[in-house]
């Protein structure tokens, strides 16, 4: 005979369904409700269930292509018992990921017809670049430097009227904001100059 928690009998002379979650469950003969099991169980358990629907996802390997009386095609999972509908079943084999092959992509020969820009070419358009990245370093460490320079002067300057020092760092935040836009920059550029061939 099946026991059950207080709480579940009150519940089931009102006529209220009983939850799931205060079902009973049975471990070695006792009776335990949902409620009165540790936190670190309810978890495991909960874990076990989500993994187990993640391995195990939803499939339909049966799509249906459904023609309308007006010519209009519809996919899907579910056959279509619309009027003058005419429904065939699609089978869809999904093989899943394919195993990588050796070579990679970028390995595969570049057809003849491609486009080709000369090596002189190339070589000067990569300088040109170069040199448009350098002078943005220099530009963006000028900066960098200059908005430190700033931050240092407004930390050394204490108004009177900031004797919460909350006011302090909400004044010196625009400036460390600013501080860490130029280096986020300056770290940028640097990327792209190591990216040159």
């Amino acid at each position: 005979m099946f026991q059950s928690t207080p709480a579940a009998r009150r519940q089931h002379r009102s006529g209220k369904a009983v939850p799931l979650l205060n079902r009973i469950i049975f471990l070695k003969g006792e009776v335990f409700s949902w409620s009165r099991l540790s936190m670190s169980f309810k978890r495991a358990a909960l874990g076990v269930v989500a993994s187990f629907f993640a391995v195990c996802p939803a499939r339909a390997d049966v799509m249906y292509q459904c023609v309308d009386a007006d010519g209009r095609k519809v996919f899907s999972n579910v056959k279509s018992s619309a009027k003058g509908a005419k429904c065939t079943a699609v089978q869809i084999n999904d093989p899943g990921p394919s195993p990588r092959s050796g070579k990679s992509a970028s390995s595969a020969p570049t057809p003849p017809s491609f486009p080709r820009v000369e090596e002189n070419t190339q070589r000067r358009r990569d300088n040109e670049r170069r040199r448009i990245l350098e002078n943005e370093m220099e530009a963006e460490q000028k900066a960098l430097e200059q908005a430190q320079k700033e931050l240092e002067e407004q930390e050394a300057v204490r108004s009177g009227n900031e004797k919460n020092y909350q006011r302090v760092l909400d004044r010196l935040q625009p400036y460390k904001d600013k501080v860490a836009s130029h280096e986020r920059n300056v770290e940028a550029i640097q990327r792209e100059l190591s990216n040159l061939r």
